[in-house]
């Protein structure tokens, strides 16, 4: 148990309830040690140990000083949930506290994953035709853009500042448009930032979540992006240098949300617009907007209404301007109602405005000029507009719109058209539409206000049904020999796109995935438990792929769904697929916790196929853990039940692992049959992600056996089904058995290139588990490529995940790459002291690499 801490200085500890980020979190962990007395990190670390020695873990898994000196750091980009709790239980262990800091982790984490998806653009959004008026801010832009060009400085309008409303979007796009058509600029990159988005669901974007998408539209690889924002930010700046880019970073929050999206390179521009002054941006030029001047009104009103007469009221087109309050949006609405007054003159149309403002007590042009464009909809859009607003992601595109309404596809596309033309809707994308800030709030007030709840419903249950149907047909595409591990989910009803073409399903879940996730975490919190979980099901095969912190957010979504509706059996789904997220990330004694849950209640619901998968994931825990008798004990049940219950991907599955197992420990011949049984099962049933993962393992076998020319074969064919299949984290496993393979043949840059690229996809995905692999797979290509030194990096870095993470194979194995760089390096002390305490854990797992190391120290000592 936790020792108590000293008496505190104050009567109570700190609040983690306030915290929004991980920093916050961290600053509030370092006040809870100070209340309580300011233990050193050596007697929390101790109390931690202590406390889960009495629970039973294995001293692997016991926590280290250094990754509990982390825990309080400022700058961590991941968080280990469960050694954060158990230092909060170390200072303070009392269960309600505890409970405060295990919901502050889900509200910070959640908000970083929601902070995360973000759309970006390679192309500016449309220009508005009937743009007017910004002259003074316009000639401003331009005059700064000549002198930076001549200068040879990057241009950053950071200052494009003004309240909602105003235009300042607008203003920028406009602006890029003429200056593109001037100058042909090489790349052009946009985003909205989401700095005041109205609903809490949608926070800031996460700059590094930008970038990964900058980085994907500048022809970087998935998997070549790097994980941490710093490196994505040097990367995204060494592509752009000697290039003319133009960069616009809508909505900003913040100077710290931009300063790492700046191209800081000659030739670059950067348009920021922002509600906010962000003078903390150098270098910079500033530029506040304000509403139209009276004469800018009048000219907008002229070129973008010129068919109307002006009545009796000479001055009417300056009443109009003036019920607007000067603002564009609010200008550009009243216009959109204007036209479609037919025989109206702009008389009558100033002295209705007058009257309506009179009747509705509307106190700002654009509460006045929403009123009047929405009252000039016809029932039908304006039942749209409403229903639209209701819908959880950032934007949507025709098909869920016909779903919200119930209607056909040429419809719905139709009125989202008659929306955009009317500035209701914006175009974020070719055939993407969202809401401006202001517009969407007062959708959703009329919502609320005019339709009925159950109304409401039954248009979400639409939606999320389009999403669910469409997801299932997408995977049942991708992955039809595990059809029947996904719940049976009939088509919708409503238009959905053609997805029977495995690159368009693809395609589809990509473009959606961000929406996927806000619908899993909305049906989960709002009353669609059984949505939640069948889609969380359906994803699990493309989540796993290689989007696995999406996969924690979703099928944690699943499982507080299920347990808050009493379903045992979806818990258990939810809980297995945690496991195999959480195990992949690395975090090991959740994983273990996640799985050993699951098959309880499996047990529980007489699910004998659940079962299997869990037993089946808990022996891949097992062996990650060095634990391999516990694996194939796990794997031995788990065959026993796929056999029995005629699942015979499973039993593929289960009979490859075996092999696995059997190969790691050197046992060639067994492991050669278990794979082909596995891959005959696999062909049969046409399971081409299960035969994909067997041929990488089964070339992994050949590589450790010598065998390298039917390794190569094997594993070349693997690449191609993962890559067909889209995905990255079988893709990545492959390329660094790959880089293994031109090790043992002497092909030393081949191999690092393909244990780089690798990397990469580990470390965007967070696959520390992997991470460890391709770091220990790196040092050895570099330590054979006579590099020792970079091996000697490389081997540390491993280290230190392995041994974070609890991998105790991946800790040895780093060791005798150490050992082997002092060798080179002519430091025999050092060398002698990493190859036994490298012989020393693999005897401990009983793997053969014992007896080779136990020979080289011999050799050391003769």
């Amino acid at each position: 148990m936790p020792v108590p801490p000293s008496e505190p200085a104050v009567a109570e500890p700190p609040d983690p309830g306030s915290a929004r980020t991980l920093d916050d979190l961290a600053e509030t962990l370092r006040s809870v040690k100070l209340w309580a007395a300011d233990p050193s990190y050596e007697t929390i670390t101790a109390r931690i140990n202590a406390a889960w020695r009495a629970a039973g873990r294995p001293p692997q898994e016991l926590a280290r000083k250094g990754t509990v000196v982390d825990c309080f750091k400022a700058g961590r980009r991941r968080v280990n949930v469960d050694l954060v709790i158990a230092v909060v239980q170390a200072l303070h262990p009392d269960a309600g506290y505890v409970t405060q800091w295990q919901q502050a982790l889900r509200v910070v984490l959640g908000e970083s994953r929601a902070a995360a998806q973000v759309r970006v653009s390679g192309a500016l959004p449309p220009d508005l035709a009937e743009f007017t008026g910004r002259s003074a801010a316009l000639d401003h832009i331009y005059r700064t853009r000549r002198r930076a060009a001549i200068g040879c400085d990057t241009v950053v309008i950071s200052a494009i500042e003004g309240m909602a409303g105003v235009g300042k979007t607008q203003l920028a796009v406009h602006a890029g448009h003429r200056l593109a058509r001037e100058e042909a600029f090489e790349r052009v990159l946009f985003v909205n930032l989401r700095g005041f988005h109205p609903d809490p669901a949608l926070p800031p974007a996460d700059p590094a979540a930008v970038l990964d998408g900058f980085l994907s539209l500048l022809g970087v690889p998935g998997q070549q992006i790097p994980y941490d924002l710093a490196a994505r930010t040097a990367m995204y700046r060494r592509l752009l240098a000697g290039r003319r880019a133009l960069v616009i970073l809508d909505n900003a929050a913040d100077a710290e949300q931009v300063r790492p999206l700046l191209p800081e390179t000659p030739g670059c521009l950067v348009l920021i617009t922002s509600r906010r002054s962000l003078a903390g941006l150098r270098p910079s030029t500033h530029l506040a907007v304000d509403a139209f001047t009276p004469p800018e009104a009048l000219l907008f009103l002229a070129r973008a209404a010129p068919d109307f007469p002006a009545g009796d009221d000479p001055d009417a087109a300056a009443r109009i301007a003036s019920r607007c309050g000067h603002l564009p949006l609010a200008l550009g609405l009243v216009v959109g109602h204007m036209r479609a007054k037919s025989g109206w003159t702009l008389t009558d149309h100033a002295d209705w405005l007058d009257e309506r403002h009179s009747a509705r007590r509307l106190d700002t042009g654009v509460e006045l000029a929403l009123d009047l464009s929405y009252q000039h909809l016809t029932a039908d859009r304006q039942r749209l507009l409403r229903l639209l607003a209701l819908h959880p992601g950032h934007d949507l595109d025709p098909y869920a719109a016909a779903a919200l309404i119930g209607a056909e596809l040429a419809t719905a596309d139709a009125d989202l058209r008659h929306l955009g033309a009317d500035h209701l809707l914006q175009q974020s994308l070719p055939a993407r539409y969202a809401f401006h800030d202001l517009v969407r709030a007062y959708a959703t007030a009329k919502a609320h206000d005019e339709d009925r709840s159950a109304d409401r419903r039954a248009a979400l249950t639409r939606l999320f049904d389009h999403y669910l149907g469409t997801a299932a047909a997408a995977m049942d595409t991708l992955h039809p020999a595990e059809a029947h591990l996904r719940p049976r989910i009939r088509p919708a009803g409503t238009p959905a796109p053609d997805l029977t073409a495995p690159p368009a399903a693809l395609a589809w879940l990509d473009a959606e995935r961000v929406t996927l996730v806000a619908v899993a975490g909305h049906t989960a919190a709002y009353g669609w438990p059984t949505h939640t979980d069948r889609l969380a099901r359906t994803l699990f095969r493309y989540l796993e792929g290689g989007h696995l912190a999406d996969a924690v957010t979703v099928h944690g979504h699943a499982h507080r769904a299920a347990r808050d509706s009493g379903d045992p059996a979806g818990q258990a789904h939810a809980l297995a697929a945690l496991g195999v997220a959480n195990g992949r990330l690395g975090r090991y004694p959740a994983a273990a916790e996640h799985l050993g849950q699951a098959l309880e209640l499996f047990e529980q619901v007489g699910d004998q196929a659940g079962q299997a998968r869990a037993l089946n994931n808990l022996g891949t825990l097992a062996m990650r853990s060095g634990g391999y008798p516990a694996a194939t004990g796990h794997y031995t049940q788990a065959l026993a039940l796929h056999r029995q219950t005629g699942t015979r991907t499973g039993e593929a599955t289960t009979l490859s692992n075996l092999g696995l197992v059997e190969a790691r420990q050197g046992r060639y011949p067994a492991a050669a049959g278990h794979f082909a049984q596995a891959l005959a099962l696999c062909r049969q049933t046409g399971d081409r992600t299960g035969e994909a993962d067997t041929l990488d393992s089964l070339g992994d076998a050949e590589v450790r056996a010598g065998r390298y020319g039917s390794a190569g074969e094997h594993l070349r064919q693997a690449l191609a089904l993962f890559r067909r299949l889209g995905n990255r984290a079988g893709e990545g496993s492959v390329l660094d058995t790959i880089g293994t393979l031109y090790t043992r043949t002497g092909q030393w840059e081949k191999a690092l290139e393909h244990h780089r690229q690798a990397l990469a996809i580990f470390r965007a995905s967070g696959d520390r588990d992997t991470e460890a692999w391709v770091l220990n797979g790196l040092g050895e290509a570099f330590r054979a490529a006579g590099r020792p030194a970079d091996a000697l990096t490389h081997h540390g870095a491993a280290h230190a995940i392995a041994a974070d993470i609890g991998d105790s194979e991946q800790q040895a194995r780093a060791h005798a790459g150490i050992a082997r760089a002092h060798d080179c390096l002519g430091d025999p002390d050092r060398a002698r002291e990493h190859y036994h305490e490298a012989m020393t854990r693999y005897s401990e797992l009983h793997l053969p690499e014992a007896d080779e190391l136990r020979a080289r120290l011999a050799t050391i000592h003769a």
